[in-house]
């Protein structure tokens, strides 16, 4: 046995050779193990972080998108109708066709009177929202006993200024809430209606109610007011009518000169926060001359 062990001193020096050799290739292959590892794991993080942020860049590229929210297409204005892509002529045809006091009731008769292309068309129509009475018209119930059997003229109608609330509940679809809530409205504002069209701000009366009232009561007596000349009106005098507010004054100057004043009335529709459904009221405080 002494025989293996015994080296010479060459040998002795190769062996702690061999030996520091191996010690060496196991630590580095100890931290090479730990390298690879470590890059793995980074690789990972790294994906799933990328994952995250092109998730982020879709949901930004989506709500980026513009959006059009279901809007009645007769009150387009001219930033509306730009930013849905109609021309200034289209839009222009469509002002025209309500100063005519008359109303858009479909996809097809939009087209018509703006002449749009089939393809925005395609893209504006689902987003149309007509009011539900032309949508979805019911037909007048026939009741003998009724105001509505028989329309009148002007001289036979009924003052509305001067209609009781028992007079009104003869007209069908007005019981007693309804015709309390008339009366109540016309003493809120004076006592008195200036035209037929304030019976739209009281609440409750559909279109429907509103037209047959309409057939057999009208203002006869309206009330006096102080009506403004659009084109002369000072910002204090526009704010006295109802529904316009200092800033809607304010952009209504603003419209007047950028036009060299309003050529009709409808033009006040262009004016921007200009409160659209509310122009058949505010137009009554208001004249050219």
């Amino acid at each position: 046995m002494k025989s293996h062990f015994t080296f010479t001193k060459k040998q002795r020096n190769g062996i702690f050779l061999l030996i520091a050799i191996m010690v060496i290739l196991q630590v580095l292959f100890h931290y090479y193990n730990k390298t690879l590892d470590g890059n793995n794991h980074d690789a990972l993080i790294n994906t799933e972080l990328q994952q995250e942020i092109d998730s982020l860049k879709l949901v930004q590229i989506e709500n980026s998108k513009f959006k059009i929210f279901p809007f009645n297409p007769n009150y387009i204005t001219d930033y509306k109708g730009y930013t849905l892509g109609m021309s200034n002529e289209e839009i222009d045809r469509l002002h025209k066709f309500r100063a005519s006091e008359k109303w858009v009731n479909s996809a097809s008769e939009f087209q018509q009177v703006t002449k749009v292309s089939d393809s925005l068309l395609v893209v504006l129509s689902p987003n149309f929202k007509f009011p539900e009475w032309v949508t979805n018209p019911k037909p007048k119930p026939f009741n003998s006993n009724n105001y509505n059997s028989k329309p009148k003229t002007f001289g036979q109608k009924i003052d509305l200024n001067q209609a009781t609330a028992s007079q009104l509940k003869r007209i069908y679809g007005i019981g007693d809430a309804l015709s309390e809530r008339i009366v109540s409205y016309r003493e809120k504002i004076g006592g008195q209606f200036i035209a037929d069209v304030e019976l739209t701000q009281v609440y409750g009366l559909s279109a429907e109610v509103i037209e047959r009232i309409q057939e057999q009561f009208t203002v006869k007596t309206p009330k006096p007011i102080a009506r403004f000349n659009v084109n002369t009106a000072t910002r204090d005098e526009l704010v006295t009518i109802p529904y316009i507010d200092y800033e809607v004054a304010h952009n209504i100057i603003e419209q007047r000169i950028l036009l060299d004043g309003f050529k009709s009335l409808t033009d006040l529709t262009k004016v921007k926060d200009f409160p659209v459904n509310k122009i058949e009221i505010i137009t009554l405080y208001l004249t050219l001359e």
